[in-house]
Order: structure tokens, then C-alpha cells, then sequence
């Protein structure tokens, strides 16, 4: 075993990759060895608070290597109350360099793991299978937070040298289940498995959701897209599984809904350095919606801050109903209101479990959509368009519709062209939402609550206005509230129906 310390970086560059700044540390060297052999080097040293987003280690890998493994530990000191500690994830990129956009990626596990290996035929989830080429390859720190001390790690890497095994070809799910035809279809886009932080696999996911009554799902995994070949024995006639990925950056997270098989998407960037437009125009190139994730969470970079110019849909409600989710509500409801003053186009609402691991609920809250059948693409497109609502379970389910003097209708997320001053009816009926409150929400805020509903659960609330009055309408069902004035958590709540010319 051979040892490379880097101390406190004094061997170190600053270079620029893409955007974003990152350091560079010298690099550690392997020799060739005989089949079956392996060589393993040890580097050591301290990133100091105010460290770039992302610290790379050269590896120079020799050719005739089978698999390299990676280990690392590092320090978590005790820190001040209200003081963060030490956190650091790691990945790796293989010789095509670290270049923003991702071409040399291999893999990521963020701070979920402590190890990782790949070669030709298998590697560590959150990794991907492939040759272990010869050239200057790149171990990739990111320190998450740093304590006031500092960061102290310790990095081993292995190389084993001999044939590569045979490379698997990646088999994907189908991009269309059975279905309905035109129907609601209910789903849970925001979900990780091992493949990232989760600790549940894809079969215990997929049996999770169908226990559930979800029609389709999608794969999100933090920074790869690892698991997309994983999931293709898990989706059947009766669920449909969209490929895709959460991008976790330091300014906030998105999820890339039902992307091409194979996409991954770089998250090495902040809002300062202008490149998400590029990415969230890569993510619909390869035929996926870019949905900014639970946009007001408190977590360390998990608050959005890259506007919602690109979004396609927007996550509002993100697994139990909490405070932050309350701030997203309001905040996209603000946009509607922009909306309607005709200062941009309006942006659908979503919800998701992000469920990782149990007790976490699969499916709550869901996404039910109405689309033309249950594929990919007719699923996304009722997501675009709105045509869908919210709700805790599948137990609870919605039918929103307005109507004008004609017999003119609609439903969520259209529009009922009248007259300013025409008449219109709203009318929401509701199952599975015992004792629950029907609340209508306008441009001017809310302007109908009903009495609770049964302890049958089931109940229908209408109420008359006109364009002039509700520039839009969108209802929500809330539970009892615990205490005065304050409204109660969600149960569920559906897009808006905005009314007049």
C-alpha cells in the first residue's frame, strides 16, 4: 500500500469546469501488474470551510485493469448548535474527463455510501457498468457542508487487474402499460431507490405502488441515472414506469420526468452561473418535463432559486403535508395570479411522495391525470396541460367541472370561454375525505368554504360566479384544522379552471 498525502491541498489547482469553479489535488499514479494482482493508494488531507462545490482526484488507471474500487471516510467533529457539520459525497468520472455535461460520468452516491466498484459487467448501485479504460480518471468530492474545523478525509482506492468481465446490454421498461384509453390515471413521479439514497430496491417500489393504486411511477434517482436499466422487470400491463432523474444541486432540485432510456443531467451548477436553461432544455430534448422539486424545503440546498421560467409543472406537494408545502401553495398560486395578468403562462401543480425507505408511503400524495391512454407521452401531456389533481391516497377522488348559461363545461386545467359577466356554476364532487372542508381558491383567494363533509366521506359542493368575480377557480379539500383559524393539512387539491375570454 502506497500513501499520498495532500495535506492541507497545498498540491492543489483551481480550474473551471463549465461554470462552475472546482479544485483540482495532484494526482495519484498506479503501475501495471499481472493478472489477478492488485494495487491499492491511499490519499489523505483537509478541505477548509469555504471549499469549492466539487474537489477532484486524479487517478491515472493503467490499462489491463478489471475493476476499480473505491472507499472513503472523513471526519465529523462536534459543532456549535445552529453550526453545520461535516458532509461530503462523492462520485466518480471515468477517462472523457469531468467537462460539464457529463460525458465521462460514472456514477454518484452522494453521502448514501461508503464504497463503491465498477468493471465491465456489474458495479455499485448508483454506478454504471462498463470497461475500466486506461487514462486519467477522476474521484469526485463534494463537500456538502464543512465544519468550522474543517474537513478531514481519507480516500483507498483499488485497482484489480485482469480480462473484463462481459458488458450486460441495459434493458428499459416499455414506454406504454395497458391502460384505459382516455381515463385518470394516478401516479407517484418523485420516488429513489437503492440506486441513490433510498433503501428500497425497484421490485419493493413497484409492488409498493401497485398496493397503492398508482398506474405509473417514475425513477429519480439523486445525480444518475443508474437505475434506469433496473426497472424494466418491475413494470407490467398495470404499471407503467417513466425514466428520469433528480438533479440536486446547492440552489435547489428538480425532477426530470420521463426522460429518454440512458439520460443522465449534470447538477454540477448554481443559479449564479446561468447554465440550468441549458439543462432543463436538455432534459425536454430527450423527451422528458422539467419539475422543480418541493421548492420551499428547509434541508441545505433543497430551497429553488432558478425561477420557474423552464418549469413544465411545479412539485408543490411533497410527502407529508408540512409548513413549506403551505409556502409552495400560496407561492403557486401568486403565479396563477400572474398568470391571468397576462405576464407569463401558467404552471401545472404536481405532488409526490419522495419516498425513500420505510415507514415512507409510496404514493402519498399522487398525481391523478387525465390522459389518452397510459403511456409516456400521453401521461406527460396531461401533466403540461393540467389536467390532473392531488390527493393523499387513492382512496380520495375529485370530479371539478364549471358550467356556463349554454350548457358550456369544463373541467381542470381548461378554460370556460363566457362572457365577463355570464353566470357560471362550479361544482366539485368528492369520495374518500371524511369530515374534510371544500374550499374554492380565486385570484381574489378563497371565496367559498363548505360545511364538513360526512363521516361517509363522500359529498358534492357547488357554487355560482362569474369571470368578472374569479378570474379562476381551484378547489381544495382539507382536513379538520387542529386549532383556530389555521386551515387544516390537505387532503387533496386540483388545478385551477379559469373562466371568460
Amino acid at each position: 500500500m502506497c500513501e499520498d498525502n495532500h495535506g492541507g491541498l497545498a498540491r492543489r489547482a483551481l480550474f473551471v469546469t463549465g461554470a462552475a469553479a472546482a479544485l483540482t489535488l495532484g494526482s495519484v499514479s498506479f503501475a501495471s501488474a499481472a493478472d489477478g494482482d492488485q494495487e491499492t493508494r491511499t490519499v489523505r488531507g483537509t478541505l477548509p470551510p469555504g471549499s469549492p462545490d466539487f474537489v477532484y482526484v486524479p487517478v491515472e488507471v493503467p490499462a489491463g485493469v478489471r475493476e476499480i474500487k473505491v472507499a472513503y471516510t472523513y471526519d465529523r467533529p462536534s459543532v456549535p448548535a445552529g453550526t453545520t457539520g461535516n458532509a461530503l459525497d462523492i462520485g466518480v468520472f471515468d477517462d472523457r474527463g469531468t467537462e460539464l455535461g457529463g460525458r465521462g460520468f460514472r456514477g454518484w452516491s452522494g453521502g448514501a455510501r461508503t464504497e463503491f466498484f465498477l468493471r465491465a459487467d456489474d458495479a455499485t448501485p448508483g454506478y454504471l457498468p462498463g470497461p475500466v479504460r486506461e487514462g486519467t480518471w477522476h474521484i469526485a468530492l463534494g463537500p456538502y457542508t464543512v465544519a468550522p474545523q474543517g474537513l478531514s478525509y481519507e480516500i483507498t482506492i483499488t485497482l484489480t487487474y485482469g480480462e473484463p468481465g462481459e458488458a450486460v446490454e441495459p434493458v428499459y421498461p416499455p414506454e406504454r402499460a395497458k391502460g384505459r384509453g382516455r381515463a385518470w390515471y394516478r401516479g407517484d413521479c418523485h420516488l429513489h431507490s437503492w440506486y441513490s439514497d433510498g433503501r428500497r430496491t425497484p421490485a419493493e417500489i413497484g409492488a409498493l405502488a401497485r398496493a397503492a393504486g398508482l398506474d405509473f411511477i417514475n425513477s429519480s434517482e439523486h445525480n444518475t441515472h443508474s437505475a434506469h436499466a433496473h426497472w424494466a422487470d418491475v413494470a407490467g400491463d398495470d404499471l407503467l414506469v417513466m425514466l428520469g432523474e433528480e438533479i440536486t444541486t446547492r440552489n435547489g432540485h428538480v425532477v426530470a420526468l420521463g426522460t429518454d432510456p440512458g439520460t443522465f443531467v449534470d447538477w454540477r451548477y448554481r443559479a449564479r452561473d446561468n447554465r440550468f436553461g441549458r439543462f432543463a432544455r436538455q432534459i425536454r430534448r430527450a423527451g422528458g418535463l422539467v419539475v422543480p422539486a418541493h421548492p420551499h424545503a428547509t434541508c441545505v440546498g433543497c430551497n429553488w432559486k432558478f425561477g420557474f421560467g423552464e418549469a413544465d409543472a411545479v412539485e408543490v406537494w411533497n410527502g407529508p403535508y408540512t409548513p413549506d408545502d403551505e409556502v409552495t401553495l400560496a407561492d403557486w398560486d401568486s403565479m396563477l395570479v400572474a398568470s391571468v395578468r397576462g405576464e407569463r403562462g401558467w404552471i401545472p401543480a404536481m405532488g409526490s411522495s419522495d419516498a425513500h425507505r420505510d415507514p415512507d408511503p409510496v404514493g402519498s400524495p399522487q398525481t391523478v391525470v387525465l390522459a389518452d391512454d397510459l403511456t409516456r407521452q400521453a401521461i406527460q401531456e396531461g401533466i403540461r396541460a393540467g389536467r390532473s389533481y392531488i390527493a393523499e391516497s387513492a382512496r380520495v377522488a375529485l370530479s371539478f367541472r364549471a358550467s356556463g348559461g349554454r350548457g358550456e363545461h369544463t373541467g381542470i386545467g381548461e378554460r370556460l370561454t363566457v362572457g365577463r359577466d355570464t353566470p357560471v356554476t362550479v361544482r366539485l364532487e368528492v369520495t374518500g375525505a371524511p369530515r374534510c372542508t371544500v374550499r374554492f381558491v380565486t385570484d381574489q383567494g378563497v371565496l367559498h368554504t363548505s360545511p364538513p363533509l360526512p363521516v361517509a366521506g363522500a359529498g358534492v359542493v357547488e357554487w355560482r360566479t362569474t369571470p368578472s368575480y374569479a378570474a379562476y377557480v381551484r378547489a381544495e379539500v382539507r382536513h379538520e384544522a387542529a386549532a383556530g383559524p389555521i386551515p387544516g393539512p390537505l387532503a387533496a387539491f386540483t388545478n385551477p379552471i379559469f373562466l371568460g375570454r
